[in-house]
C-alpha cells in the first residue's frame, strides 16, 4: 500500500486501515493534503531530499518537487515570516521547526504577526499556516532538543494549538489543521514517533478540537495530551491491578480546550488529576485545574491535582527520567485525591 494511505473516495476494495508509526502517519497526512490542494507547500530545514531529521517528510520532495517542498536556511524567523507572506498570497504553508527548542528565534513572528493577522484585518484575511513542532522528552536528547513550550502558544490569542497522541489522530489532525483558515501550532510528541498504531484511513471519527475518553473508569479522571496519554494509560493499567478504576481523557486540543468530556467525567468520578511533561507553573494543567474548579466545584470530592515536570529547565538526558512524570507519580496523585 502506498505511504500516502487511502483517501475516503477510493474504491471499497482498497484497504482503509493501516498499522503505522506516527512518523509515517504524519507523512501520509501531509502527502494527502498536498495531493488534495496544490496550494499546500512545505518549508523547513532539511525537509527536502533528506526527509527531515525524523523522516516525517520523507519522499515528499521526490513527488512534489522543490517548488512545494522547500529546504530553507537555518532561520526560524525567516521561515515563519515567509510563510505569513505566502498565506497572504493564497498558499497554505506547513512549516517544520526541527526541534522544539529551535522555535524561539521565530517566536516574535508567531506571536506578534502570525497570531494577530486575522484580528488586525477584522477577519477579512485568513492565515492558513501550520507550524509543526516535534516536542517533549523521553528520547535522551541534549539541551534545546527537549522542551515542552506549548503553554507559550496556548496563551497567545489567535493561535490554535493541538497535539496528537497516536498515529490515527496524527494522520487526520494534520489534514484538518492544514484546512484551517487560522494558524495552527501542531505539536508532535517525539517519544511517540515510532510506536505503531492502527490508522483508519477512511474516517477521522473525532473533530480537530475535541477531547476524547480513551479509557473508561469510575473512581478518578486523569487528563493529558501528547506523549503523556500513554503514561496515563500505563498508570490506569497499574491502578486496575489494585482495584482502582481510572478514566483517561486525551486532550488532543490545547487551545481551544474541549471541556465537555472532562466535566462529564468529573461528574461521574468526583476526582481529577491533570498531567503534563511541561513545567507546572502557569501551564496548560494550571488552566484546566482552574477552569474545572470554577465550572464543577460542587461535583468534586477533592481538589484538582497536577502532575508535571519540575519548574526547572528540561534536564540533561541522564536525569530526564526524574523530571518527566511517570505512571508512579500519576498514581501517587490519584491516591492523594482519593484519600480526601
Amino acid at each position: 500500500m502506498s505511504p500516502a494511505g487511502t483517501p475516503a473516495s477510493t474504491p471499497a476494495s482498497t484497504p482503509t486501515v493501516a498499522n503505522l508509526p506516527m512518523t509515517k502517519a504524519l507523512n501520509a497526512g501531509l502527502r494527502q493534503a498536498m495531493r488534495d490542494n496544490p496550494k499546500v507547500l512545505m518549508m523547513g530545514e532539511d525537509i527536502g531530499p533528506l526527509g527531515g531529521v525524523f523522516r516525517v517528510t520523507e519522499g515528499l520532495f521526490a513527488e512534489f518537487g522543490d517548488k512545494r517542498v522547500l529546504d530553507t536556511p537555518l532561520a526560524e524567523s525567516g521561515i515563519i515570516g515567509t510563510a505569513i507572506g505566502l498565506a497572504l498570497r493564497g498558499y497554505r504553508p506547513v512549516c517544520e521547526i526541527q526541534f522544539d527548542g529551535f522555535v524561539f528565534p521565530g517566536f516574535d513572528q508567531i506571536t506578534s504577526q502570525l497570531s494577530r493577522m486575522r484580528n488586525r484585518h477584522e477577519g477579512e484575511v485568513i492565515m492558513p499556516v501550520v507550524i509543526r513542532i516535534p516536542y517533549g522528552g523521553h528520547i535522551g536528547s541534549i539541551e534545546h532538543h527537549q522542551e515542552s513550550p506549548e503553554a507559550y502558544f496556548a496563551h497567545t490569542p489567535g493561535l490554535r494549538v493541538v497535539s496528537p497522541s497516536n498515529p490515527h489522530d496524527a494522520y487526520w489532525m494534520m489534514q484538518e489543521a492544514i484546512r484551517s483558515d487560522d494558524p495552527v501550532i501542531f505539536f508532535e510528541p517525539k517519544s511517540r514517533y515510532w510506536p505503531k498504531g492502527e490508522v483508519n484511513l477512511a474516517e477521522s471519527g473525532t473533530p480537530l478540537h475535541a477531547s476524547r475518553v480513551v479509557r473508561s473508569g469510575t473512581d478518578a479522571t486523569v487528563v493529558g495530551h501528547g506523549a503523556m496519554v500513554s503514561v496515563l494509560l500505563q498508570a490506569a493499567d497499574l491502578a486496575a491491578e489494585e482495584g482502582t478504576s481510572i478514566e483517561v481523557i486525551d486532550l488532543r486540543s490545547i487551545s481551544p480546550i474541549d471541556y465537555g468530556p472532562i466535566l462529564t467525567s468529573v461528574e461521574k468520578t468526583g476526582h481529577l488529576v491533570v498531567a503534563q511533561e511541561a513545567h507546572g507553573f502557569v501551564s496548560v494543567g494550571s488552566e484546566i485545574a482552574a477552569t474545572v474548579m470554577e465550572k464543577a466545584f460542587y461535583l468534586l470530592e477533592a481538589p484538582v491535582l497536577r502532575v508535571s515536570g519540575f519548574d526547572t529547565p528540561f534536564p540533561p538526558a541522564a536525569v530526564e527520567t526524574h523530571f518527566l512524570p511517570s505512571p508512579d507519580r500519576v498514581l501517587e496523585a490519584v491516591d492523594r485525591a482519593l484519600s480526601y
